[in-house]
């Protein structure tokens, strides 16, 4: 019978695209495994999307990765956020989960199940048939100290954490995170947290070369004081390959600009701005005096408007010989690949700062939600390849600290050292990936362990 990994990941691109890449990369290098990629349904599916697209893609080009939609059981009456949409369908997916795992079973050898952290309810299903579990994390090693260690800190707290405002003197870590950096405290942060800490090992998008402090601190056991740390596999950098068409032909627009003189700007599939905040892009644009490439996405609320109506009066007339603005969707990928690309303006999404890392690409650090906030002060402290941008307690940025940002990262000297630095880390992403490289040895560590493992009994 066959070696069958199954892979349960959360609904949102960045989870979403960030696993499916994961068994590809399994399959990849060790072709003697199946993958089965259990998929939640949204409520709002209807037309294809640019992600199931390049599913169908996926299916045809590997045929040993199967997807498998969960059907959707009590849809919700308002839509929360994908985390805790993801949270509600995992959570009434369970039976269905139980179900389809010891169908799987019987007809191949189950090694192990991978599941994000906002899928964590479904390691009751594989505790109760005795499968091994492991967690896919899509942030960096970093990242996944402070997740691990969130119970100690909870646990010890007098009161809610983020009311503590206290540093984190955690080694391994960047001197300067605090309790304030941590996301916005709930309840199934502390749940998933605990339950990966009883996994039997977790899988990092991330590499030594980036993050070997906090990944030897994790293997070291220091996040958990109180108990045993999984085993850590850091086999990144993960890059989701280019999907989706280039509707706004962004890349043939990026053929006639010259070598790394366009600043990029895309913040994820939930960055979304208010008016008052895409005027002050566009300010920020013309007073950088950049070319530039600006994915604007506005509030659900402004999506019927156009972007004359949305942008600053003149805007696009005035700088359509130095700029390109794309409404809602762009091949991030391909564009931060194209030589004409010399900057980033981020949200700090981890999978965006690792195609930036991987093409060597400078960034401007703009956290807006999630842990993105960690993920700047790694980026701008620790790993010194972005300028922080100050903004004000709700969050609102200035045009003219966004210009003078901008302009600082394309044509400062602290700007070219920030280049210098992403260019080494650009061929150590490389290396990581290549025979005897760091993340290889990790897969392939990974791999042995699953293949040594027994068939489950599935006594339930």
């Amino acid at each position: 019978m066959k070696d069958t990994i199954v892979l349960y990941p959360a609904l949102g691109s960045g989870h979403l695209m960030s696993m499916i890449e994961l068994g590809k990369l399994i399959v990849t290098h060790h072709p003697s495994f199946f993958i089965t990629i259990l998929i939640l349904t949204p409520p709002n599916k209807n037309t294809l999307s640019p992600q199931e697209q390049y599913i169908a893609s996926v299916s045809s080009t590997f045929p040993s990765i199967n997807f498998h939609y969960i059907p959707l059981i009590s849809p919700p009456t308002t839509l929360p956020p994908p985390p805790l949409l993801t949270l509600e369908l995992s959570h009434q997916s369970n039976n269905y989960v139980h179900n389809i795992l010891q169908s799987i079973s019987k007809t191949t050898n189950l090694k192990g199940v991978i599941l994000d952290f906002l899928t964590y309810n479904a390691s009751k299903v594989t505790t109760k048939l005795e499968i091994p579990t492991y967690f896919y994390f899509t942030s960096g090693a970093i990242v996944l100290a402070l997740f691990l260690h969130y119970p100690t800190i909870h646990q010890n707290a007098t009161k809610p954490i983020k009311d503590l405002h206290t540093p984190l003197r955690i080694p391994g870590l960047p001197k300067n995170i605090s309790t304030d950096d941590y996301p916005d405290e709930a309840e199934f942060f502390l749940e998933s947290a605990k339950t990966m800490r009883q996994c039997d090992g977790v899988i990092v998008n991330t590499f030594d070369a980036i993050e070997g402090k906090a990944n030897k601190a994790l293997n070291e056991g220091l996040y958990i004081p109180d108990g045993t740390t999984p085993s850590i596999f850091c086999i990144g950098p993960l890059i989701t390959a280019s999907y989706g068409e280039d509707e706004n032909e962004c890349l043939s627009w990026l053929e006639s600009q010259s070598s790394q003189s366009v600043v990029l700007l895309s913040f994820g599939s939930m960055g979304r701005f208010s008016k008052a905040q895409l005027n002050e892009i566009a300010l920020g644009l013309e007073i950088s005096e950049q070319r530039f490439l600006w994915v604007v996405r506005s509030e659900l609320d402004l999506e019927e408007q156009s972007l004359d109506e949305l942008l600053p009066e003149g805007f696009l007339e005035r700088t359509k010989q130095k700029g390109m603005v794309a409404r809602n969707w762009a091949p991030q990928g391909a564009i931060l690949k194209h030589d004409s690309i010399g900057g980033f303006v981020t949200h700090c999404g981890w999978n965006s700062v690792l195609e930036a890392i991987c093409e060597g690409v400078p960034m401007v650090a703009w956290p807006l939600y999630a842990e993105q906030r960690l993920n700047k002060v790694i980026l701008v402290d620790e790993m010194k390849v972005a300028l922080e941008l100050k903004d004000s307690k709700d969050g609102f940025v200035s045009g003219t600290e966004l210009g003078d940002r901008i302009k600082e990262l394309m044509d400062s000297d602290k700007g070219k050292e920030i280049r210098k630095i992403i260019f080494k880390m650009k061929i150590s992403a490389k290396e990581a990936r290549e025979e005897g490289g760091s993340s290889l040895v990790a897969l392939n560590n990974l791999a042995q362990l699953w293949k040594q493992k027994k068939q489950p009994s599935m006594a339930n």
